[in-house]
């Protein structure tokens, strides 16, 4: 199952956007203008296939908790509306949407489900609240406003249905933030969903299973965008490697370094490079068999050299390919040296300019390679266009 499209309607400062999506999707633009509310309405449609929409379930996919006045669109001048409206479409075709309820003076714990549908083809699996629904006598009168359908309705279906196959992948979405002190070990991830956590405080016990289910070929591939290791493991037992007033994690990552004394030559995640931690944060979850079929990382250029976010963007659609076909991942950015590990000639490899109009609104742009475009690509690579205002997404300071 794919998502090929997400629509968003009222959703913070998103008015009404549709997107369509392929394989790898890299949104760039200005601090500000959105970029994150577009993984986050991803995240509250995921809590919504899940069945209640509350802080609980939101933070549990990486979305920011907050009031209903901080999730609903609020620009000067204009009314606001008292639904969010998202909706997702699955290749093979499969629909998902919702419209979603919590009034700004007297806010609830959960929102509540005004409308819901889900279908599977031309087949209405479920139809909740539309013009007409109130009139029929099923199981929609007497169910907590809430909770929603959908999410008890795919028990019914066969796991190969889209429609199945599209609620598994909301579900299961997640936006994960990495930041070092997590991925480090140092501090405790607050959040721990697997396979490395939402911050990567579980780094250690996503990068052993990694190594599991890869062969030699594929790991020397993923060390060799860290040129100082020579090897990568996973041990509960330090000794003097670290210091007994650092704090740990039950499990730690030892790093070889090739260029020092062999019998000096071990660090933990503590004491090596952030830069390192980030490469494997990501490779595990885009390699690894078990990690989500969709999932966003926020700022996947945190702590990066410029030419090593290239290499490491290069690499990103072959392994979502290589252990799973419909695989997907959303991730923002804001260094212009990640376009150049863009192939952008790729159908499924595609770049999105994130901006906000003159009312405010955010608005979402696919950028292609037009001939103006390739022309100038001839003499100036993706980033340095970026840079020059040629894509747009720049700040306007």
């Amino acid at each position: 199952m794919r998502l090929r499209t997400i629509r968003i309607r009222g959703f913070k400062s998103i008015v009404d956007q549709s997107i369509s999506l392929g394989r790898v999707n890299c949104f760039i633009g200005a601090n500000g203008v959105g970029k994150s509310n577009v993984l986050e309405a991803i995240g509250v449609l995921g809590a919504a296939a899940d069945g209640r929409v509350d802080d609980e379930h939101i933070v549990r996919n990486g979305v920011r908790a907050g009031l209903p006045r901080l999730f609903k669109t609020s620009f000067s001048g204009a009314r606001i509306p008292p639904h969010i409206n998202l909706e997702a479409e699955g290749d093979p075709n499969a629909t998902f949407r919702v419209s979603l309820l919590n009034p700004l003076d007297r806010p609830e714990p959960a929102w509540s489900f005004k409308t819901e549908s889900l279908s599977s083809g031309s087949v209405e699996i479920v139809s909740r609240g539309v013009r007409g629904e109130r009139r029929k006598k099923d199981v929609t009168r007497n169910l907590d406003a809430n909770r929603g359908l959908s999410a008890l309705k795919i028990v019914d279906l066969r796991p190969d249905d889209p429609a199945s196959q599209l609620l598994k992948a909301l579900q299961d979405y997640a936006i994960y933030t990495p930041n070092t002190p997590a991925l480090r070990g140092i501090v405790a991830d607050p959040q721990t969903r697997f396979p490395v956590g939402l911050a990567g405080g579980g780094l250690a016990e996503g990068f052993e299973a990694l190594k599991r289910s890869i062969d030699a070929e594929r790991l020397d591939e993923i060390l060799g965008l860290i040129d100082w290791v020579s090897d990568v493991s996973v041990t509960n037992v330090v000794g003097d490697l670290l210091a007994p007033s650092v704090p740990r994690s039950k499990n730690v990552l030892k790093f070889a370094d090739r260029f020092m004394s062999p019998s000096r030559n071990t660090l933990t995640a503590a004491d090596a490079s952030e830069g390192a931690l980030y490469v494997l944060f990501a490779a595990v979850l885009c390699l690894l068999p078990s990690s989500p079929s969709l999932f966003s990382i926020d700022n996947l250029d945190s702590a990066l050299n410029p030419r090593l976010l290239t290499r490491l963007v290069e690499c990103l659609a072959p392994w979502l390919k290589a252990t799973n076909p419909d695989r997907q991942l959303l991730f923002t950015a804001h260094s212009p040296t990640v376009l150049d590990g863009l192939d952008l000639k790729d159908e499924e490899i595609r770049l999105f300019a994130v901006e906000r109009n003159s009312e405010g609104h955010t608005t979402v742009r696919r950028i292609t390679l037009t001939e103006g475009l390739l022309a100038l690509n001839q003499d100036y690579p993706l980033s340095r266009l970026w840079a020059m205002g040629n894509l747009g997404a720049v700040p306007n300071v």
